[in-house]
C-alpha cells in the first residue's frame, strides 16, 4: 500500500469504479425495503457555493448509510432550470437563456461529481425539457377541466424590475423576493389555482408529519391561517355601484360595539363607483393600486384614507357609521371592507388618530385595570363595556351573545376563513414553461388540445431582457383551433409549478405514457428523507404538499404527503456572515477540492456543525480535517506492513485488548444512533476520531492485539464510509476486501465486547469532582461507597466533617455530602 495520501488519485479512482459498475443505479425491488433520499434540487447558476455543498453532502450521508444498512437507495439529481437569473445572464453576457443554462448544468454537474455523490445519473431531470414540462402543462389541463385551475383578473403583486407577476408568498416586508425592488399593486389577468381547496387539508394534515422540524409546521399553519369568526353585514343607507350593503369579517365579534367606521379596500365597487365623477378619489384610488399588497407590509404601511361620504348602518344598533377607503384594506382578503374599531386595533387606532375618528371603548381588562386610549388600541381579550345588553360577558360569551343576535336578524353568520389566498401561477416572462391555453377573437380562454401538447417554449431567441420573446413572435403566437384562428398564451408559469412534482418524476424520469407510473411511484414515494433550507417552507414545501394531493386525487400517486421526514441544514457563515459575492467572504468549493480533496471538504462540512445549525466556516477546521485522514490512511498503510494478521479470538484477549475491543463497539453504537436517529453526524466522526486516537496508543504488537487493531481500523472505515467515501473505498480494499465498502453491511455492536469487568466512577464531594475509583462492575452499592470514602484525595476533603449521606449513582458516579 502507498504509505502516502493522494487524495486526487484514490478520488478519481473511487469514481470510475462507482461509475464502471453503475453503482448508485435504482431498480425496483418489491422484496427489499426501499429509501428515497433527496435534495432540493439546484438551480444551475454555473457555480456550486458552499450552501450546496453542506446540503448534498448532508443528504448522501444519510443516503449511503441507509445502503450500508442494507435498503434499497434512490438518490437522484436534477435542475431547476427555469426562471429569471437566466433571462438576467442572457441580457448580461447576450446569450440565449436556453444555452447559458445548459452550460451551466455541463459544469455543476462535473462538480456534483467531483464530491462523490451517490447520485443515479440516469434518473436525471431538467425542468426546462419539452419531455418534463409537457406534463405539467396536461396536468394544468386536468385541473381546469375540474375548475381547480382558473383566469381572473385580480389585483397582483408586480415588480417593476423583473417586470412579472409575484404570488404572495414571493412578496417579503414589501419587496421582491428575488431582486429586492419594492412591489407595487397591479390587476391584470392571471392563472390561478385553487390552493383554497385544500386549505384544511393541508392544515390537518401537518400533524402527520412529525419528521418534520416544528418550526416548519408552525410556518406552515400562520401561513394558511386558519380562523373562527363571524361575517357582518352592514347595509349601506344608499346603494352604490350595485352594492347594498358592506360586508365584513372579524374574529373579535365582541369589539362590534366599538365601531366608529368602515373602510374598504381602493379596488372595492362602492370605492370604484364613486371615483367615477370625483378626480381627486380616482387619483387616491389609482396610488393605492400603486403600492405592495403583501399582507405582511401592512403592519408597517403608513395608513391612508379619504371618506367616502356614505354611510352604512351599524346591524345592531342602527346607528349610522360613516365609509371611508384606505390603502391598508386588501381586496383579496375577507370581502375587501373592514370595520374601524380604533379602541382595540391599533392598525384601525393609527388611522383614526390620523383622521381624527371617534374611538370608543367597548372592552376592559378582566382584572379591572386603566385603560390609556391616548398611547394606543387595547388589543388584550377581556369583558365587554359600554356594550349595551353584553355588557360583562367575557370574549367567548359575547362571540356566541353577538353571533346569536346578528343570526337573528340576518345580518350575520359565524364562519371560517383562511389566510391563504389561490396561488397565481402567471409570469409574464420568457423563461418558463408556457401555459397551454389559447384564446379566441373575444378574447374567451380554450385548452390547447391534448394531441398538441407540449407547447414548446422556443429557445433558439434573441432576448433584450424588455420584451418576451413569446409577446414579440407573432408566429409563435398564431395557432389554430379546428380550423379557427386562435392565440396562445404568452405567460408562463410560476417556476415553483416545476418544482412542486418533481420529486415524483425522479421515480419513473424516461416514462412516456404519463405524468408518472403509478407503479413506480407506489414503490419510491413518499420520500423518506428531504433535505434543504429552512427559507423553502413557504414558497416551495407547501406547494408540493398541494400538489401531491392534486395528484393523489388524480390517480397519479397514493398517499397524503410527498416528504416522511425534512432536515433544514442551517447556512454557511464566514466571519459571521452568510457567504455572498458581495460581501466577499465566498470560498470556492472547487479550489479546495483541488488543493485538499473532496473527502476533506465533506468531511470538514459534516463535522463543523450539527446539520440544522449554522456552520462558521474555518481555514483551520479544512486543514484539520485533512490531517486526520492522513493520519487514517497512514494508521492502515503502518498496519498493513506490520505483515498478517490473525483471526480475532474474542475469548482469549488480555484487558488492555478487551479494552479497545470495548471502545470499538462503544463507538459502533454511538455512531449508529447519531446516524439513525439524532442525524449529529459532527459528534459521529468525533467519536470515531477518539477511537482512531485510542488505536494509536495501543501498542500492542502481538497476534490478538494485531487483531483487534485490525478491527478497529475496519470499524473506523466502515463509520466514516458515508462521509468519506473515496478514501474507504480505497482502504477497504486494501485492507483485503473483494467488494467495495458501499456493499458492506454497516457494523453491529457485539453486546459481549460492551461488557466490563471493571469500572472507573467519578467521585464528587458536596457536587465537585474530587478522584476518581475502579471498582468491579458487579459491586454492590455499600462496596462502591466503601471504596469512594477510601480515595485519598476524597479523603482529604472530608476530613473534619460530617458526612451525611453519600448517594451512588450506579455506573457513573458517588457523590458525597458533608457538612
Amino acid at each position: 500500500m502507498e504509505e502516502h495520501y493522494h487524495p486526487a488519485t484514490v478520488e478519481r479512482e473511487a469514481q470510475a469504479y462507482w461509475e464502471a459498475h453503475r453503482c448508485f443505479r435504482a431498480v425496483e425491488d418489491p422484496s427489499r425495503e426501499k429509501f428515497y433520499c433527496l435534495a432540493m434540487f439546484p438551480y444551475p447558476s454555473g457555480k456550486l457555493h458552499m450552501g450546496h455543498v453542506r446540503n448534498y453532502t448532508i443528504a448522501d450521508v444519510i443516503a449511503r448509510f441507509e445502503r450500508m444498512r442494507g435498503k434499497n437507495v434512490l438518490q437522484p439529481m436534477g435542475w431547476d432550470a427555469f426562471g429569471l437569473p437566466a433571462e438576467n445572464a442572457a441580457i448580461q453576457h447576450g446569450v440565449a437563456p436556453a444555452a447559458w443554462t445548459y452550460a451551466n448544468i455541463e459544469h455543476m454537474k462535473a462538480q456534483l461529481k467531483a464530491l462523490g455523490f451517490a447520485y443515479d445519473w440516469e434518473r436525471e431531470i431538467t425542468t426546462c425539457r419539452p419531455d418534463y414540462y409537457r406534463w405539467e402543462q396536461w396536468f394544468f389541463l386536468r385541473l381546469y377541466e375540474k375548475g381547480l385551475a382558473y383566469r381572473k383578473t385580480a389585483p397582483v403583486n408586480w415588480c417593476p424590475n423583473d417586470r412579472t407577476v409575484l404570488a404572495n408568498e414571493q412578496v417579503v416586508e414589501g419587496r421582491c423576493w428575488r431582486c429586492d425592488t419594492p412591489v407595487e399593486r397591479r390587476e391584470i389577468p392571471q392563472w390561478f389555482l385553487r390552493i383554497t381547496a385544500y386549505a384544511e387539508e393541508l392544515l390537518a394534515d401537518l400533524e402527520q408529519l412529525d419528521g418534520w422540524p416544528e418550526q416548519v409546521r408552525t410556518m406552515q399553519r400562520n401561513w394558511i391561517g386558519k380562523s373562527r369568526g363571524i361575517e357582518i353585514d352592514f347595509a349601506l343607507a344608499q346603494p352604490v355601484g350595485g352594492c347594498d350593503k358592506l360586508t365584513v369579517y372579524t374574529t373579535r365579534p365582541d369589539t362590534l360595539m366599538g365601531v366608529t367606521y368602515l373602510t374598504v379596500a381602493a379596488e372595492h365597487p362602492v370605492a370604484r363607483a364613486l371615483a367615477e365623477g370625483d378626480a381627486e378619489l380616482a387619483a387616491f384610488l389609482e396610488s393605492c393600486r400603486r403600492q405592495s399588497v403583501s399582507e405582511a407590509s401592512l403592519a408597517t404601511l403608513e395608513k391612508r384614507g379619504r371618506a367616502l361620504g356614505i354611510t352604512a348602518l351599524h346591524p345592531l344598533t342602527g346607528e349610522e357609521v360613516p365609509v371611508w377607503v384606505g390603502n391598508y384594506v386588501l381586496l383579496e382578503y375577507g370581502s375587501g371592507a373592514v370595520m374601524g374599531v380604533p379602541a382595540h386595533d391599533q392598525r384601525d387606532w393609527e388611522f383614526a388618530r390620523r383622521y381624527g375618528l371617534p374611538c370608543k371603548q367597548v372592552v376592559a381588562p378582566a382584572d379591572g385595570s386603566p385603560v390609556d386610549l391616548e398611547r394606543g388600541a387595547f388589543v388584550d381579550k377581556g369583558v365587554l363595556v359600554h356594550s349595551g345588553p353584553f355588557d360583562g360577558l367575557d370574549f367567548e360569551d359575547a362571540f356566541a351573545a353577538i353571533a346569536r343576535a346578528l343570526e337573528e336578524r340576518g345580518a350575520g353568520r359565524v364562519t371560517i376563513q383562511y389566510r391563504l389566498r389561490d396561488w397565481g401561477v402567471s409570469r409574464q416572462r420568457y423563461w418558463g414553461a408556457p401555459i397551454p391555453m389559447l384564446y379566441r377573437a373575444d378574447g374567451t380562454p380554450v385548452p390547447v388540445p391534448e394531441e398538441e401538447l407540449p407547447v414548446v417554449l422556443p429557445e433558439e431567441v434573441s432576448f433584450d431582457g424588455i420584451h418576451s420573446p413569446l409577446k414579440a413572435d407573432p408566429h409563435w403566437r398564431r395557432a389554430e383551433l379546428g380550423g379557427e384562428p386562435v392565440e396562445r398564451e404568452t405567460d408562463t408559469f410560476d417556476t415553483f409549478v416545476e418544482s412542486s412534482w418533481y420529486y415524483a418524476r425522479f421515480t419513473c424520469p424516461h416514462y412516456q405514457e404519463g405524468m408518472v407510473d403509478r407503479a413506480a411511484a407506489d414503490y419510491w414515494l413518499p420520500v423518506d428523507q428531504y433535505v434543504g433550507g429552512i427559507e423553502h417552507a413557504i414558497l416551495h414545501l407547501l406547494y408540493a404538499r398541494f400538489f401531491h394531493k392534486l395528484m393523489r386525487d388524480e390517480g397519479l400517486v397514493a398517499g397524503d404527503e410527498p416528504f416522511r421526514r425534512l432536515l433544514c441544514q442551517g447556512m454557511v457563515l464566514k466571519d459571521g456572515a452568510k457567504m455572498s459575492k458581495s460581501k466577499g467572504n465566498v470560498v470556492d468549493p472547487e479550489a479546495l477540492i483541488q488543493r485538499y480533496g473532496a473527502d476533506t471538504v465533506r468531511l470538514f462540512i459534516m463535522f463543523a456543525a450539527p446539520p440544522e445549525q449554522s456552520l462558521e466556516w474555518s481555514d483551520e477546521g479544512v486543514a484539520g480535517a485533512h490531517r486526520f485522514l492522513r493520519r487514517l490512511w497512514k494508521a492502515v498503510a503502518a498496519h498493513l506492513a506490520a505483515g498478517p494478521v490473525p483471526p480475532l479470538d474474542p475469548t482469549a484477549l488480555a484487558e488492555p485488548q478487551r479494552a479497545l475491543r470495548r471502545k470499538t463497539h462503544e463507538t459502533i453504537a454511538k455512531v449508529t444512533a447519531d446516524y439513525a436517529e439524532r442525524q449529529t453526524f459532527n459528534t459521529a466522526i468525533a467519536a470515531v476520531m477518539e477511537l482512531v486516537n485510542e488505536l494509536g496508543r495501543f501498542g500492542d504488537d502481538s497476534p490478538q492485539g494485531r487483531a483487534v487493531a485490525r478491527e478497529a481500523l475496519e470499524t473506523a472505515v466502515l463509520l466514516l464510509a458515508p462521509i468519506v467515501p473515496h478514501i474507504c473505498h480505497r482502504l477497504w480494499f486494501e485492507l483485503g476486501h473483494r467488494r467495495p465498502v458501499i456493499d458492506a453491511p454497516w457494523p453491529s455492536a457485539d453486546p459481549a465486547a460492551l461488557e466490563r469487568d471493571r469500572l472507573t466512577l467519578v467521585v464528587q464531594v458536596n457536587g465537585k469532582v474530587r478522584g476518581r475509583i475502579e471498582v468491579p462492575a458487579d459491586a454492590d452499592p455499600s462496596a462502591v461507597e466503601k471504596a469512594a470514602l477510601a480515595e485519598p484525595n476524597v479523603v482529604r476533603f472530608v476530613a473534619g466533617k460530617e458526612i451525611q449521606r453519600v448517594v451512588v449513582v450506579p455506573g457513573r458516579l458517588v457523590n458525597v455530602v458533608a457538612r
